[in-house]
């Protein structure tokens, strides 16, 4: 009989990180990781994760190892610990190297090693000793520059490394000696990101949307595109790039002598303001704001300079010095003197090396638009398109001007990675949807009796202030009104009644909790703008607008967006519903109430991904297959510059008919990327209890564990059924005070539904009186908690909250309760006790 072995420590199993130490780091050091100039390995994390209720995140991306070379990714390594194979790491790595764009992705466990190539679908075993180096996953990704070429690729990084200034003459000869592309690649890869005082560091996505674009510059193209969602930052993007091209002193002529000139153009002062405060780092002197008021005093257009900013008005200026306004900001800019002809024509046309067009699916590339004239002026420079709206009907010609997009970052994407704010739709009917004017009615004008006036026509052709006064009531009943919350309105009129009407029903009494934002407003608006997003003031807390603040509104805390007119395209609508995407600390998610049925109109998948949760229209009785109608384009409003909108008839309600106006909705729910009902959603969660727990006993010892809960829920959540879901599935079985472990018992077993109350109570009555009475006190606190917050506050990450609230410090706890693992210990078991049989 073999004798027992006492175990070694070494016998114990490796964790991840022993073996990224151990054997794996090891492996990328020999391959020249670590000892060859402008090659780093580092970790980082991807993406943070879905943001869910309270703040928490799910499925965050945590890249064990990025290999980089030259400011550029080339690889991803996916680590596993010893003895779980390769293959346990394989889709991850998988998804790391698509986010980042890397050919090359490898997983590992430090005896296997795994080697994918992205681009031409080959995979299978890789013997570690041959772990390319640096060099090598260069010339597989990119080419080899030219053969003998790397002594030459290395004295240029050396050189651009020391600075652009310092780098001699080797510097600008060396891309006559290389490849071009590459030696551009290398060039602006020796450039820094300016970190703005070490604060900023660029996500995954911004670092592939600048290298696309940089490359398209590598590479001699004249047109980039880059589409990203709201609120992923293209204005950084756009510093980030035109920091580097200037840096690396890259120009038209591909000599590399001199800086280049850039110029930024917007169509919104307030976009063009923004950007010139983003581009900071420049040197003052090598910043020039293009507007009127300068051009009139100095008698032309600025030319000494390195960054441009202009809106594309002033610039279109005519030569009889009336400027072609297509923006509800026009006003800002004042026709300029006569001058023989536009401004822009004062500019040679290779003046400017790099043009950056910002929001530029709002006309600058648009056949039929007279802005198209500025770029094809400016043809030889590469001009950078940036865009939040994919290619749709509505936007076709921007991408046949610019091309496909060199990089694309959709709002789904953004919102699974935890960059954006998730987004609930309530889509708002009523029973005066249209209207139909009736003989009881008083009207100030003509209109016609019996006539049924559409969504598009009302505010606009006829006014019926008792029916925007029910609107108006309904949302303000169902937010947190003091959310800040953006309205958007038919006309300017419009929005100054529901200004008027939203300070007559809050609850506030501050004469500024509501405030019209419009181009009549001028600079008042644009002060009580300002005041809306900055994060420490809370008043005014909402904005009613027309068009203004479709665009260029970088509040970060909008909680809601209210539709109170019809959205003309889905360009537009991607815009306004942009407002609410930005992130802020404690905002799980935005609200856009629709009342003009603009969310099913331009439901989009593809790039937006599936709303939180739907409130959608009951069908109505008569019609329940009903087609939701056909919008009508906008018509223009006196906010566009364009054309004068007419006098709206007003009518007043006569009778009751102001007291009948209904709202009615419905909560539907999204499962794998599909709308389906309440109905649809359980049988759904039954089917997947149904293979995720075998028996009622499975389930109540699942979750009366907290580790072994935590894992259950967030397989839950990467199903469909996160904590908010399931949160509302109480109201559907009647049970608004149970825990959720209930509604997985009432759909799986059909147990009936216990209060949370009637748990804790039950717990207290027969299970604390063994305890001592510090303890006692503790665990009573625990089921207090318990019944205000649900299982999350039996979650071991609140033990510490608990001690130090109820106790002050945990070394007080510990005095009053005894060590740490007893207090454990206690917190732990007295949960089994809560979801007993």
């Amino acid at each position: 009989m073999t004798p027992l072995r006492r175990l070694s420590p070494l016998d114990a199993p490796e964790t991840e990180a022993e073996t990224r130490t151990n054997r794996i780091t090891p492996v990328l050091h020999a391959a020249g990781w670590a000892s060859v100039d402008g090659a780093r390995m580092r970790e980082e994390l991807l993406a943070p994760g879905r943001i869910q209720r309270g703040g928490r995140r799910i499925n965050p991306k945590p890249a064990d190892y990025v290999l980089i070379l030259h400011g550029r990714p080339l690889a991803v390594v996916e680590a596993k610990k010893h003895g779980v194979g390769a293959g346990a790491g394989v889709a991850q790595a998988k998804d790391y190297a698509d986010r980042l764009g890397t050919r090359f992705a490898y997983a590992t466990d430090g005896a296997e090693w795994y080697a994918i190539d992205m681009d031409e679908g080959r995979e299978g075993a890789l013997d570690p000793g041959a772990f390319p180096t640096p060099a090598e996953l260069w010339e597989r990704t990119f080419g080899r520059a030219r053969a003998g070429n790397e002594t030459a690729l290395q004295a240029l990084s050396d050189a651009v490394s020391a600075g652009p200034d310092e780098a001699g003459p080797l510097a600008h000869a060396a891309p006559r000696a290389l490849d071009d592309a590459n030696a551009w690649r290398v060039r602006f890869g020796a450039v820094p990101y300016e970190a703005a005082g070490g604060k900023w560091s660029p996500r995954y996505y911004q670092r592939r949307a600048i290298d696309a674009a940089l490359d398209a510059v590598a590479e001699g193209r004249r047109r980039v595109l880059l589409t990203l969602a709201t609120g992923t930052g293209k204005t950084a993007i756009a510093f980030q790039t035109a920091w580097k091209l200037y840096q690396a002193r890259w120009n038209l002529t591909g000599e590399g002598t001199r800086r280049p000139r850039i110029l930024f153009l917007a169509d919104r002062n307030i976009l063009a303001d923004q950007a010139v405060n983003a581009f900071g780092a420049f040197e003052a002197d090598a910043i020039v704001r293009i507007d009127p008021k300068a051009i009139r005093k100095h008698g032309g257009v600025p030319k000494n300079g390195a960054v441009f900013f202009s809106i594309f008005q002033t610039l279109m200026t005519d030569k009889a010095g009336a400027a072609r306004m297509s923006d509800e900001d026009a006003e800002d800019d004042a026709p300029l003197e006569h001058t023989a002809e536009p401004n822009y024509l004062d500019y040679r046309p290779d003046f400017f090396d790099c043009i950056i067009v910002d929001e530029c699916h709002r006309g600058g590339a648009n056949d039929e638009s007279s802005w198209r004239g500025i770029l094809e002026h400016f043809a030889p420079a590469v001009q950078i398109g940036l865009t939040a709206t994919p290619k749709r009907k509505a936007n076709v010609d921007t991408y046949r001007y610019f091309g496909e997009p060199a990089y694309e970052y959709a709002l789904k994407t953004g919102i699974e990675d935890g960059y954006l704010t998730p987004f609930k739709v309530r889509q708002m009917a009523s029973t005066m949807d249209e209207f139909t004017p009736l003989q009881g009615d008083v009207a100030d004008g003509e209109i016609d009796y019996g006539r049924t006036y559409s969504e598009a026509e009302l505010n606009r052709v006829i006014e019926v202030p008792e029916r925007e006064r029910a609107r108006v009531r309904e949302f303000l009943g169902q937010i947190n009104q003091n959310e800040k919350t953006l309205v958007f309105c038919a006309t300017q009129k419009h929005a100054a009644l529901v200004r008027d009407l939203i300070n007559q029903e809050a609850k506030s009494a501050d004469p500024n909790y509501c405030v019209r934002v419009t181009a009549e407003d001028g600079d008042r608006g644009d002060q009580a703008l300002r005041d809306f997003q900055d994060n420490e003031r809370t008043i005014p807390t909402i904005l009613t607008t027309s068009q203004k603040l479709s665009t260029g509104v970088d509040a970060r805390n909008v909680r809601n967006i209210v539709l109170m007119r019809p959205v003309g395209s889905i360009v537009e609508f991607k815009q306004i519903v942009g407002r609410g995407t930005r992130t802020y600390p404690g905002k799980d998610h935005f609200t856009i109430i629709d009342f003009v049925n603009a969310y099913e109109h331009f439901r989009d998948p593809e790039w937006d991904g599936p709303p939180e949760e739907v409130t959608a229209p009951a069908p109505k009785p008569d019609d329940p297959e009903a087609p939701p109608p056909t919008l009508e384009p906008n018509e223009p409003d006196d906010e566009s510059g364009n054309a004068s909108p007419r006098k709206a008839v007003r009518v007043t309600l006569g009778g009751v008919r102001s007291r009948e106006i209904q709202f009615i909705s419905t909560t539907t729910y999204w499962l794998n990327g599909a709308q389906v009902s309440a109905e649809q959603f359980l049988r759904h969660l039954f089917g997947d209890l149904s293979e995720m727990v075998g028996d009622e006993d499975e389930l109540r010892a699942t979750w009366s564990d907290p580790n072994r809960r935590a894992v259950f829920v967030r397989r839950l959540a990467e199903r469909g059924y996160d904590a908010e879901r399931l949160d509302a599935m109480r109201d559907l079985i009647n049970a608004p005070g149970s825990d959720i472990f209930d509604v997985l018992a009432y759909v799986r077993f059909e147990l009936t539904p216990l209060t949370r109350i009637a748990r804790a109570d039950r717990v207290r009555e027969t299970e604390l009186a063994d305890q001592v009475e510090e303890m006692k006190a503790f665990l009573a606190g625990v089921l207090a908690n318990y019944e205000r917050g649900g299982y999350e506050e039996l979650d071991p990450s609140q033990l510490s909250t608990l001690l130090i609230a109820r106790y002050g410090s945990i070394a007080d706890a510990k005095r009053k309760l005894g060590p740490i693992s007893a207090i454990k210990d206690a917190f732990t078991s007295v949960q089994p006790t809560i979801y007993r049989a």
